[in-house]
């Protein structure tokens, strides 16, 4: 279990060939999302010290800021970057 006094370094890497990017905490993969829908899940799904990553991320007012925080870390590509895969979310 992560010792939740440490920050974690969470990664959303690049898009991969069909779009999909992969989100891990340090050396564990957590998932992979096909939008920022996705990461937020991922997120609230993945346990940090009995602490879901997704609360940590949370502004004081109760939303919790995948895009603008600075414990994740965007590589590739932001937040609004999700090729190839982002047309048919919307469409669901």
């Amino acid at each position: 279990m992560a010792d939740p006094a440490e920050d974690p370094h969470i990664v959303v890497h690049a898009p991969a060939l069909d779009g999909s990017r992969r989100v891990t905490s340090g050396d564990e993969t957590l998932g992979v999302a096909s939008h920022i829908d996705d990461v937020r899940e991922i997120l609230r799904l993945a346990d940090h010290g009995g602490i879901s990553l997704l609360d940590l991320v949370r502004e004081p007012g109760g939303v919790a800021d995948v895009e603008g925080t600075d414990l994740i870390e965007w590589q590739g590509g932001g937040p609004e970057d999700w090729p190839g895969l982002s047309e048919e979310h919307h469409g669901a």
